[in-house]
C-alpha cells in the first residue's frame, strides 16, 4: 500500500500526471475475469478501477483519498497487511503499482489472496539493473530502493501467480516512473517528477544531478544517439508484469 506519511507529503496534485491508461487497463480488467466485486488495494486516487464492477477501495493516505473524483468507489483507510475484511469477501482483489510501498509485500499479497478468490497485481520487475535507461545512466540510486525486499518473482511465487508481460506504449497517458521512456524531456518537468515517489525517495541531491545530466545529454544530442533504437519503437518491454493468481 502506498506509504501514508509519504503520500500525505508528496501526493498533492497527483492526478495532474497520473490517470488510467486504457492500453494498460485492458489487460488488468480482462484478468479480473467474471469478478463482480473487486477490492482495490493501495487505491490512490482511483486510477484503473473498473467502471462496470462493484469496487471497494483501501488507501492509507488521507491526501490521496481526498483527491478521488466524485463518484469514485468508496475508499477506506487501511493497509494491505491487515485488510479489514472476512475471508473470501470479494471475487477479486487488485493492486496497481502499490505493493512496492507496502511494509511487507508478501504479507499484503497473502492478505489479498485471503479476502478474494482472484488476485491481479500490476507491477514492474526491476531486478535487471539495466531495465531502464533513466536508472542505468542517470539514477543508479534507484537500485537501493528495493534492496533487501522480495523480488517480483518471489512475490508471484508467494501467491502462486503467473506473470504476464505488459508492453508500455510510447505515448502512455499514465505518468508513472517509466512511462516517458521515449519522451526523455518530460523528466525535466517538476510536475512529472512529482507524480511518482521515486524522486522523493532518492532525495534532492540525486534528483538534481540526474536532471542536470539528462538535460545536458539532450542538448548535446548524446541521449538521442545512444537511444536511437527507442525512438523508432511504439512500445517497450520494461519489465511491466501482471501477476494473476
Amino acid at each position: 500500500m502506498r506509504d501514508g506519511p509519504l503520500y500525505d507529503t508528496i501526493g498533492r496534485g497527483y492526478p495532474v500526471t497520473r490517470r488510467t491508461e486504457p492500453r494498460i487497463a485492458a489487460p488488468i480488467w480482462a484478468a479480473l475475469g467474471d469478478a463482480r466485486t473487486v477490492l482495490n488495494v493501495g487505491a490512490g486516487t482511483g486510477s484503473y478501477e473498473p467502471p462496470d464492477r462493484d469496487v471497494t477501495a483501501v488507501e492509507p493516505s488521507a491526501v490521496m483519498r481526498a483527491q478521488r473524483p466524485p463518484g469514485a468507489a468508496p475508499c477506506l483507510s487501511a493497509r494491505a497487511e491487515r485488510l479489514p475484511f472476512a475471508d473470501g469477501a470479494f471475487d477479486a482483489a487488485m493492486a496497481v503499482l502499490s505493493d512496492h510501498h507496502w511494509a511487507d509485500p508478501i504479507a499484503g499479497l497473502r492478505e489479498m489472496r485471503r479476502v478474494a478468490r482472484r488476485v491481479v497485481v500490476f507491477q514492474f520487475d526491476t531486478s535487471d539493473r539495466d531495465w531502464f535507461w533513466l536508472t542505468r545512466d542517470y539514477l543508479p540510486e534507484f537500485a537501493l530502493l528495493s534492496a533487501g525486499g522480495p523480488t517480483l518473482t518471489e512475490r508471484a511465487r508467494a501467491i502462486g501467480a503467473r506473470m504476464q508481460p505488459v508492453p508500455i506504449p510510447w505515448d502512455c497517458t499514465d505518468g508513472f516512473f517509466a512511462a516517458f521512456w521515449r519522451r526523455p524531456g518530460a523528466y525535466l518537468r517538476p510536475e512529472v517528477r512529482r507524480g511518482t515517489s521515486v524522486w522523493a525517495r532518492v532525495g534532492p541531491e540525486a534528483e538534481h544531478r540526474a536532471v542536470a545530466n539528462l538535460r545536458a545529454d539532450l542538448q548535446s544530442g548524446y541521449w538521442p544517439e545512444r537511444n536511437a533504437d527507442l525512438l523508432a519503437s511504439h512500445t517497450a518491454e520494461l519489465g511491466a508484469r501482471l501477476l494473476v493468481a
